[in-house]
């Protein structure tokens, strides 16, 4: 059956906005700053934007009532279960989630995390209420265990956000990709845009003259799959070329030691960088500093690219990985074999030399906020909702 598109349906989506409820289950979104906390927020932002008939209930396990929600309003109501012990907390979840099924009956159940798949499943399957469960990227990657596979195979729908973390999920557990819907991440045109490059933070970094390619990630021993060592490896031949390049590296943790002696040991530790934190607000005009951004990683997604392909700077990522969702398969970037310095030294001189359409600024704006911005979202979501209200009904 077609779904039908959100302008055809806003009368029938007012049918449904006033039967249908939803609720929400996630492990966290207030309490700490990421990538998957962000996709949350952006689907939250695309709801509260649907017609006004809709209310959910949004379960919080890790998060309190101190947390800082602009979300919550009167059809979004929000119950917080952040307790010193984890495991009386996750029981205080189930008896108020399992009063709330109850009384609500809802139309749709979303998981908001593999971990919380076989609780929600467990109360929802006796019901009769349909559940979907919302995945992300690594956590699904590898065999899960039985139960949460049971409980995938058991969802009314999965949502991932690429085509890359779709497949690896199936082939990992076995799981029909029919079932999988695409809801990938967005990028806030409003938020991200372009601009001159800050002189303060020129003369901060000793950025003046130079050629910057910027990385932003977690430096983290147990992700340098994110590839600034390959990046560091790859600077002395692009120094060849453009002796004034420079590398920006935002982001700390505990591999900064290792990735600052690497540069070292091949001499260009003056050309390196290392910015630490940067609070979200202040992204945007790091952002502009860069004449590249350089992350050849494996990606579940990637929503830096499109941050930075909103601010007019050109992409490179892994060629094996989700972002060749955000890149288009290559059309709005380059793609480069995510552990091999030399692709990556050749792609980044190509970038600075700016000859290739990926360099044109406008046009990446452009096609990344048409394909990825806050009403492509929107408009996702509404057929999504619709979607499963149809199916539930058809059955």
């Amino acid at each position: 059956m077609l779904i039908p598109t959100v302008t055809e349906n806003l009368k029938l989506g007012d049918k449904v906005n006033k039967k249908t409820s939803h609720i929400f289950v996630f492990l966290e979104i207030f309490a700490h700053e990421g990538g998957i906390q962000s996709y949350i927020k952006d689907i939250f932002r695309a709801y509260l934007k649907l017609n006004q008939g809709y209310k959910a209930e949004v379960f919080l396990l890790r998060d309190s009532p101190e947390s800082l929600n602009y979300f919550e309003n009167e059809n979004f109501k929000f119950h917080y279960f952040k307790n010193h012990s984890p495991h009386l907390g996750r029981v205080k979840m189930a008896a108020a989630l399992l009063k709330c099924l109850l009384q609500n009956r809802p139309q749709q159940v979303f998981c908001g995390h593999i971990n919380l798949a076989v609780l929600i499943q467990t109360l929802c399957q006796p019901l009769g209420i349909p559940y979907t469960v919302l995945t992300y990227g690594k956590e699904v990657w590898e065999p899960l265990k039985n139960q949460e596979r049971r409980a995938l195979e058991s969802a009314a729908g999965i949502w991932t956000i690429s085509r890359y973390s779709r497949d690896r999920a199936c082939i990992a557990n076995g799981l029909d990709p029919k079932t999988i819907q695409m809801i990938p991440c967005a990028i806030d045109g409003d938020k991200f845009t372009p601009g001159n490059k800050q002189p303060e933070l020129v003369e901060k970094y000793g950025f003046s003259g130079a050629k910057v390619l910027m990385t932003v990630a977690r430096l983290w021993s147990g992700d340098i799959y994110k590839g600034v060592d390959v990046t560091i490896r790859a600077l002395p031949q692009i120094a060849e070329v453009f002796p004034e390049v420079k590398y920006l590296v935002i982001g700390r943790g505990d591999d900064q030691p290792r990735l600052a002696q690497l540069a070292k040991d091949l001499g260009v530790s003056d050309r390196v960088v290392f910015a630490g934190f940067v609070a979200t607000e202040e992204l945007m005009e790091h952002y502009r500093l860069a004449d590249a951004y350089i992350m050849p990683s494996q990606e579940g997604f990637g929503i830096v690219y499109l941050e930075a392909m909103a601010c007019q700077v050109p992409v490179l990522s892994g060629d094996d990985d989700g972002s060749a969702d955000p890149l288009q398969d290559g059309k709005l970037g380059w793609r480069v074999p995510h552990r091999n310095p030399d692709a990556v030294a050749a792609a980044c001189i190509e970038m600075l030399q700016g000859n290739d359409r990926r360099c044109d600024g406008q046009w990446l704006r452009e096609q990344a906020i048409a394909l990825f911005g806050l009403d492509a979202l929107q408009q996702r979501l509404q057929q999504l909702l619709l979607s499963s209200v149809i199916s539930h009904n058809n059955k």
